[in-house]
């Protein structure tokens, strides 16, 4: 299935995108649940609940998407230095201070739920707090059932589905503190969707991810290219935490990020940057100045 979080004239919906992603069926939920996007979905399968349709398919074209979690319960989940080449470009940089080992432990930090927005939705540049905006086109894994100390081999069992995300980043922030929180935690820093595809119908270890900005291609990576695969990333976040439905571990981005370029090149207003994993689908956010 392939859900999505929706507005249509003026009020929040949840449905199931179609094969073609030309339309999209809504489901039966009540006005709470659908303000909480397809975390209700994860809420209901999760207690033995059942979908049900309710009403005809909308056009695709007639309705603005949202992020399918238009705001997490709690912290993203987010891993650094995933991809091996991606770990040389910044080696001297973001990594610096880390372990020499790349393969030794990930690096985990977590960005705050308000700074998700939708899948077509402005990113706004921060005024005067930073100047060095950068993209990060990640993998998104949801999760669908609660779990501690999860093996790596029941892993993927815990997995709900998979959206794209776009780890935007103040690059300057991020190295002047001694975690990486606030830097990637701005209004706006996380674009989401442009829905959720379930893991029946979509494996995330073996899938393309790919970043444009103002059409050029950037970044270009395949995740059986992570250092931590997605089973392990879940089996190091459950060890002696929960994790619940609705979770979401952005599991690392490839090579060609602006800081990791030189000279570098960062974003500025007007930039256009999309993002796009195969057999997921793509976002596509403009970036403007955000107005004191």
């Amino acid at each position: 299935m392939r859900i999505a979080s929706y507005v249509f004239n003026g009020e929040p919906g949840v449905g199931l995108v179609s094969g073609d992603g030309l339309s999209v069926t809504p489901l039966a939920l009540d006005h709470a649940a659908r303000q909480i996007g397809v975390q209700a979905v994860i809420d209901l399968l999760a207690a033995g609940g059942r979908l049900a349709e309710a009403g005809a398919p909308l056009p695709l074209a007639d309705v603005v998407l949202r992020a399918p979690l238009p705001r997490p319960r709690r912290n993203l989940w987010c891993v650094g230095r995933n991809y091996h080449a991606h770990a040389k470009e910044l080696s001297e940089s973001v990594f610096k201070d880390n372990d020499a080992d790349p393969q030794s432990w990930p690096i985990v930090f977590t960005k705050v739920p308000e700074c998700v927005v939708g899948p077509r939705a402005q990113v706004l540049l921060p005024t005067g707090v930073s100047e060095q905006i950068d993209y990060e086109a990640e993998l998104g894994v949801v999760i669908g059932k609660a779990g501690k100390n999860i093996s790596r081999g029941a892993a993927l069992d815990y997995v709900f589905g998979y959206t794209v995300i776009n780890d935007v980043t103040a690059r300057d922030v991020q190295m002047r503190h001694q975690q990486w929180d606030m830097g990637k935690s701005f209004d706006t820093f996380c674009p989401m969707g442009p829905w959720i595809v379930t893991a029946d119908e979509f494996d995330g270890t073996r899938t393309r991810v790919r970043c444009w900005v103002n059409g050029e291609l950037r970044q270009d990576g395949l995740t059986e290219n992570m250092i931590f695969d997605i089973p392990s990333l879940i089996e190091t976040i459950s060890r002696g935490i929960t994790l619940y439905p609705g979770d979401v571990i952005a599991t690392g981005t490839p090579a060609g990020v602006g800081m990791g370029m030189k000279p570098a090149r960062y974003l500025a207003a007007g930039d256009v940057v999309r993002v796009e994993i195969d057999g997921l689908g793509a976002i596509e956010n403009a970036f403007v100045q955000e107005q004191a």
